[in-house]
């Protein structure tokens, strides 16, 4: 037995194993994604950047009841609720700090009207102090851009729930 362990050690073949290793590896085309160029399928329940959607006549979703506020495992959620003249509750001031917000998706699960949801957007960049505090025009903005998208997650969301 120790002139086993000796031979190999002389004719290093565990170098000689490593270096196979590493050729095998080196030879084989790469699994890299090139980041900015490609970029991999996301699941349509990716929770990227937030949007608060709108109902069919045009006016906010959110009626100002707090759930998503008090859900929020990181406090990143602040509502400030009014009231209009018909009676109807809404939300006066809705902001999402970003920095604070862990992407968990209770807002989302927790909303009953479904105003708050989470886009599959995850290229987002602040350049400035305090951007990344989304108000309420902003989230509106955005929900109006990704509508269509929502949309198409949530049924795609549905059908898979019905066949299963």
């Amino acid at each position: 037995m120790q002139w086993k362990n000796l031979l190999s050690r002389w004719l290093l073949v565990d170098l000689i194993r490593g270096f196979k290793i590493t050729l095998r590896a080196f030879l084989s085309p790469p699994v890299t994604v090139l980041y900015p160029e490609q970029e991999i399928p996301k699941s349509p329940r990716f929770r990227g950047l937030h949007a608060l959607r709108r109902d069919e006549n045009g006016d906010e979703r959110c009626i100002g009841c707090q759930l998503c506020e008090v859900v929020c495992p990181a406090v990143a959620i602040t509502i400030q609720p009014a009231e209009r003249e018909d009676g109807r509750r809404y939300a006066e001031r809705y902001e999402i700090d970003l920095f604070k917000c862990v992407y968990c998706g209770l807002c989302e699960q927790s909303c009953p009207v479904g105003a708050i949801v989470q886009t599959t957007e995850s290229h987002y960049v602040f350049y400035n102090q305090g951007d990344q505090i989304m108000d309420k025009p902003l989230l509106l903005a955005l929900g109006d851009h990704y509508e269509p998208q929502l949309k198409a997650n949530k049924d795609a969301d549905l059908k898979v729930i019905e066949e299963n």
